[in-house]
């Protein structure tokens, strides 16, 4: 009878009822981050959750108020793969460098941009990152309204970039033969301005596909919009 009774024990360890006691927000919302990478955004629901989890869906309650605290949760954990820049780190670099770690986040996680941009209770990873990169600017000399500008120009030039790579009908490694097939089928002799570009990706170097290139001439305009503001540094 203790042999039978031992198997049981160790057998309701993996049940739905004694597993739930060992979850936690944070397990949960990494599940969630998990689920969203691997099946998109639309398959989080808590009773998809509860399935990919192993447990009930009513038990995620304890831990999540439901699918919208979910979704902030996880876009938090997107915002914390970007380091927080030192509040004493020159502007540029610090913008830039932000930038272009953000970029790298979505890539990860291709359904995050638009879920980010959506939220209207940002975590505490997000309001840490945007307060600081606030008051680096503002040390810097912006006034409220150029650090606000300033947001907008970057954060429009690395999501729109993110996006418009995400969308791409192709893989980045087969440019060269789709580049032929609209140069020969598509643009022909009618477009030879597109024709030409397509060049670049059949014959090389390739086509530059680089955030920084747009980031850069944005990061140009806001020095020069700094050297010239009498409240700010020459």
């Amino acid at each position: 009878m203790n042999d039978v009774t031992d198997v049981t024990d160790v057998t309701d360890v993996t049940t739905p009822r004694r597993r739930r006691g060992k979850l936690s927000r944070e397990l949960v919302l990494a599940a969630a981050l998990r689920l969203a990478d691997e099946e998109g955004i639309d398959a989080v629901s808590m009773r998809r959750l509860g399935q990919a989890m192993g447990v009930e869906a009513m038990s995620l309650y304890k831990h999540v108020a439901g699918k919208e605290d979910i979704l902030d949760g996880i876009a938090d954990l997107v915002t914390a793969e970007v380091d927080v820049p030192a509040l004493d780190a020159p502007w540029r670099e610090a913008l830039r460098a932000c930038a272009i770690a953000t970029h790298q986040s979505l890539l990860r996680h291709p359904w995050a941009a638009p879920v980010l941009e959506s939220r209207r209770n940002p975590g505490p990873a997000r309001m840490r990152y945007l307060d600081a990169v606030v008051t680096i600017l503002l040390r810097a000399g912006f006034d409220i309204q150029d650090v606000a500008r300033a947001f907008m120009a970057v954060d429009s030039h690395v999501y729109g970039f993110t996006l418009m790579i995400l969308a791409w009908p192709f893989d980045l490694r087969d440019a060269p033969d789709e580049a032929a097939v609209m140069a020969n089928d598509v643009f022909g002799d009618a477009f030879p301005g597109l024709r030409a570009m397509a060049g670049l990706a059949i014959t090389g170097p390739g086509v530059p596909i680089e955030l920084e290139f747009g980031l850069d001439l944005i990061l140009d305009g806001l020095e020069r919009r700094l050297a010239g503001n009498a409240g700010g540094p020459a």
